[in-house]
């Protein structure tokens, strides 16, 4: 056997040339991305069915359930028209740039028509907004930290957040006191009636 239909072979295409696995259709690939946020509940735009509590491991032992779902990668999060705030943050007290589309376009894109939010993080924390506040104070869903992507296992990929600094009722506050509403570590949100 040559080498070309052996490789082939292996890599489940017997006799295929190498090149057939060597540019993958960009159309498939888009749609093999994999998700970071998954938005369930009152929304009318879908792109996926319902919870699999074997493949969506985290969603089911956090009991998340639902039948329909709008799910996003980083790709299309990228291209919804970005948004810079600088927060100071809790953690170090310093002024920091994120950006990030405005979360109200991520739940237009949803079709979203609930007025409450429920956003979860990885690590089960799930605050509630009411959607007149997430768009009052500007929400934005972060996908960067000071000009880079936010790694998983830091305060990403993703953090719905908002510019405290720039809100007299939430300024007053103390700086451990604003962001209460602001999950990172983003992953799910319910759109709720």
């Amino acid at each position: 056997m040559k080498k070309r239909h052996f490789i082939g072979a292996l890599a489940g295409g017997a006799g295929l040339p190498l090149a057939a696995f060597a540019q993958p259709d960009p159309a498939k690939t888009a749609s093999m991305s994999p998700a970071l946020l998954t938005v369930t509940g009152q929304i009318g735009k879908t792109n996926r069915g319902p919870l699999d509590p074997v493949l969506d491991q985290m969603m089911a032992k956090q009991k998340l359930a639902f039948d329909k779902a709008r799910a996003f990668d980083y790709a299309e999060l990228a291209r919804m028209p970005a948004v810079t705030i600088r927060p100071t943050l809790e953690y170090d007290k310093k002024q920091h740039s994120l950006s990030g589309p405005l979360l109200a376009t991520v739940l237009q894109a949803c079709g979203a028509t609930g007025s409450k939010l429920q956003m979860r993080a990885i690590d089960g924390y799930a605050p509630s907004i009411s959607l007149a506040d997430a768009q009052k104070y500007l929400f934005i869903v972060a996908t960067q930290l000071d000009g880079r992507p936010m790694p998983l296992g830091g305060l990403g990929p993703l953090w719905a957040i908002y510019e405290a600094d720039q809100f007299p009722d939430m300024a007053a506050k103390p700086v451990d006191q604003r962001f209460g509403q602001c999950p990172w570590g983003l992953y799910h949100i319910e759109v709720q009636a």
